[in-house]
């Protein structure tokens, strides 16, 4: 329970103690503030209202004539009036018990304490509170007050004994706090459920980037609080917020939303305030924005009509909806037709001058509708409670029964009965469960057009057709953007402290953006590829050469070539194994050379077709093993030519121990197995294996073998080391005979196979596709020939086409004349 303070307290017993003294100094007339009946309700409405605080020498009350006359707030002052007279009319509700009412001009949100007092008081007195069923009270509940800070202020005194506050316009989240204000309820939804139904309006229309002005009270900064909880989730940002009040400068204001690029601006502020503010506008040219007005304003009567209203922009509001409320009008009608008061004086009643009213019928009827059903159904909440209490039936009530406001409370929290077509029910914070908002539109006749709504019982729906309202950008949508939204495959980064404002920034290949969270660039998977910008992961392509593709068919058929011609090589020197042209080639050792060579082409054949770890293998083993014995045959070959010409005779007992010992062949092995030895450590410890080349194409997975370098080092030393020495050698003998330049055929060999592997190498640096491993089986296949055409094949042409030559004779003759050329 809201506990009341002294001072304030004090304060108010001096103020009613001058009402008092006034009021017992003069005859009132009949006045609309006034009717009497078997209980009274009371009823605060602000008709007048000050727009500053004014300043007293002494307590007195405020002359609330003085001050801005509130039209619309009269209306809903005069429909208060028609529903105590509808319910003292009806026979079911409350039967032979009659309704009254006090009504007081609460036109000051902080000094409006006289009116209040003597609605809690009893003979008007104000007496401290006595026990738990003494009732202080005149009034069973209260209708209002309108405003937020209004009820703020005055709610404790009414909360002190569970006086029923049912208010028609008090919106602040506030209020929803049993433990502060136990008695109070209200018709009209709190500020959370407009805030709710302006973002979602602003998400309807992607609208992101907007500002905030409010009035500098407890409404106003109770809407702003709301909205910034209620954004936090969503993509819309708080660009600018402002209090508002008559002293701001509102120039500063419109400054700060021009140089942020702001499109949208919501208004959650009182009629006087918006007014200036619309006026400010206009006056300083303020163009091309949507104005968002909260359920306050944005019925306003005389806006919409204000010349140059049109170039501020397009108006769009979250409103009350307008309810015709049957009888009314003829009320109204019927009430003005009679007169009241008796002279034009000004008559003292109360807290306030009640002046008679000059307005016509027809102003109040066309007065803002809004907020009529909550103030109807405020009194037909608490006549109900009342009806429960007095437990009426058919045609009577008990009247024996004492009414107490805090049993009006207790059956007002049950409240369930239908009122106009509506349920009319109360949660347990005293907010209502019935109720909807509409969304209007200023057209171009000055009138809010509706074009959506918000229902919130029996489940919440929200729509509103766009295509209604006529924007200020002909047809289109405007927008409201810190950044412009960035294309598919873009990732923001954000500037500052506001989401909303970013940079975009293009996901590179082998990432994606994800359409739902455009912050980071997500990596694709091993077997995914993505080009730059792309939302999502393709799979890979899978590459190798099968045994069907054209380059693996060619080679392949070159190696069944090299096989075939090698075995008729084989043939032929068999046939012709005891001439001078097989023997200078060698001999026996041209078969050794010719077989290992053709042992080389197996690897030829493991190239192509998915890589296993055999086929990875076998792609090296046989060449690197087999290749090495013929590598060390030419060694030992042209060591022999250049021993023959040249060492033997400066040598002989060298020359000697060559030949007793079959020099050639102890080389020969001892290099096949220091060769097999290193290849059987290279396979232990990491032997090649299929390997997938994800680095050098986004878009494919190369297949292939890997080979450790490292551990296949011991082995590629000694190919080289095998093919330097045979260099050496044979470059030695450049000077040998034409027709017997055996050491000349293995130099231009080498030649070969040394530029063989630099053109693969190159290759091999400069392309990493899947044809490289076709490359590498053609300069394993080039190798093979090099040997076999350019050292075998024209010793296959002496014994075939040139027999004269391939005589004992022909061959003596040349070293002879060799022999004489070295003595001379």
């Amino acid at each position: 329970m809201a506990a009341v303070t002294m001072g304030p307290f004090l304060v108010c017993v001096g103020l009613l103690a001058s009402v008092v003294h006034a009021a017992a100094h003069c005859h009132l007339p009949a006045s609309e503030f006034v009717l009497h009946g078997d209980h009274l309700i009371g009823g605060l409405f602000d008709l007048y209202h000050v727009s500053s605080p004014i300043h007293h020498h002494r307590p007195e009350a405020v002359d609330c004539t003085s001050q801005n006359f509130l039209l619309p707030n009269y209306r809903r002052f005069q429909l208060m009036r028609f529903s105590v007279e509808e319910i003292n009319n009806s026979s079911d509700l409350l039967p032979d018990v009659s309704l009254g009412y006090e009504i007081f001009d609460i036109c000051s949100d902080l000094q409006s304490f006289p009116g209040v007092l003597k609605q809690i008081s009893v003979d008007g007195s104000v007496q401290a509170w006595a026990g738990s069923h003494a009732s202080l009270s005149k009034v069973i509940g209260v209708v209002g007050p309108f405003s937020s800070t209004q009820t703020l202020t005055v709610a404790p005194l009414f909360m002190v004994d569970f006086i029923s506050m049912v208010s028609y316009g008090a919106s602040s989240s506030v209020f929803s706090s049993n433990e502060n204000f136990p008695s109070f309820l209200r018709t009209v939804h709190p500020n959370k459920e407009v805030i709710d139904v302006i973002i979602r309006i602003l998400q309807h229309f992607n609208w992101r980037w907007a500002a905030f002005l409010n009035s500098d009270n407890d409404f106003g900064i109770d809407g702003r609080d709301l909205f910034i909880q209620g954004i936090k989730d969503t993509e819309v940002c708080l660009a600018y917020t402002q209090n508002l009040n008559m002293l701001t400068d509102f120039t500063q204001t419109f400054r700060q939303i021009e140089q942020q690029k702001i499109g949208v601006i919501i208004v959650f502020a009182p009629k006087m305030i918006v007014e200036a503010l619309i006026d400010s506008a206009i006056g300083l040219n303020v163009t091309n924005r949507v104005w968002i007005a909260d359920d306050g304003w944005s019925m306003n009567k005389n806006l919409p009509k204000k010349k140059g209203i049109r170039s501020i922009g397009t108006v769009i509001g979250v409103s009350q909806p307008v309810v015709t409320i049957p009888g009314f009008d003829k009320f109204v009608f019927s009430d003005k037709s009679q007169n009241q008061c008796k002279n034009s004086e000004q008559q003292m009643f109360c807290n306030q001058f009640c002046k008679c009213s000059h307005l016509s019928a027809e102003e109040i009827t066309s007065a803002d509708p809004t907020f009529s059903f909550p103030v109807y159904s405020a009194v037909y909440a608490i006549a109900h409670a009342l009806h429960r209490v007095l437990q009426c039936g058919a045609g009577s009530c008990n009247r024996s029964i004492t009414v107490h406001p805090h049993m009006v409370l207790a059956e007002l929290k049950k409240s369930n009965f239908t009122l106009l077509n509506q349920t009319i029910q109360f949660n347990e914070y005293g907010d209502p469960k019935f109720g909807s908002y509409s969304i209007v539109y200023w057209n171009a006749k000055g009138i809010p057009e509706e074009v959506g709504f918000f229902h919130f019982h029996p489940f919440m729906h929200f729509y509103i057709n766009g295509t209604k309202v006529q924007w200020f950008t002909n047809g289109e949508v405007p927008t409201s953007l810190c950044s412009t939204e960035c294309q598919e495959g873009y990732i923001k980064t954000h500037n500052g402290i506001h989401q909303c404002c970013f940079t975009c920034e293009v996901c590179p290949n082998g990432t994606y953006v994800n359409s739902t969270d455009q912050v980071s660039c997500h990596h694709c998977e091993e077997h995914q590829w993505s080009a730059a910008g792309s939302t999502s992961c393709l799979p890979r392509t899978v590459e190798y050469v099968a045994f069907t593709d054209t380059a693996a068919v060619v080679i392949l058929v070159g190696a069944g070539l090299l096989l075939a011609l090698t075995l008729a090589m084989c043939v032929l020197f068999a046939i012709n194994y005891n001439t001078p042209v097989v023997r200078s080639a060698g001999g026996p050792m041209c078969f050794l050379i010719l077989g290992c060579l053709s042992l080389c082409s197996i690897s030829i054949f493991f190239f192509f077709d998915k890589p296993t770890v055999a086929f990875c293998v076998l792609r090296f083993l046989p060449f690197v093993l087999f290749y090495t014995v013929c590598l060390a045959c030419f060694v030992v070959r042209s060591f022999q030519i250049v021993s023959i010409f040249k060492i033997a005779a400066k040598f002989p007992q060298a020359h000697s121990w060559w030949m007793k010992y079959h020099g050639q062949w102890l080389v020969i092995s001892v290099t096949f197995v220091i060769q097999a030895f290193l290849i059987i450590v290279s396979l232990s410890s990491d032997p090649p294996s299929p390997f997938r080349d994800i680095v050098s194409y986004p878009d494919k997975i190369i297949l292939g073998c890997f080979m450790n370098l490292k551990t296949s080092s011991g082995s590629t030393v000694l190919l080289l080391s095998l093919g330097s020495l045979c260099f050496i050698f044979s470059y030695m003998g450049k000077d040998l005979p034409k027709n017997y330049n055996e050491a000349k055929a293995i130099t231009f060999c080498l030649l070969l196979l040394i530029l063989t592997w630099i053109i693969f190498t190159t290759a091999s640096l400069l392309y990493q596709g899947k044809y490289i491993h076709s490359l590498n089986a053609l300069a394993v296949l080039s190798s093979i020939y090099s040997f076999l055409l350019w050292y075998f094949l024209p010793k296959c042409y002496i014994i075939i086409f040139q027999p004269q030559k391939n005589t004992q004779k022909y061959f003596q003759g040349l070293i002879q004349d060799y022999t004489k050329t070295i003595s001379q």
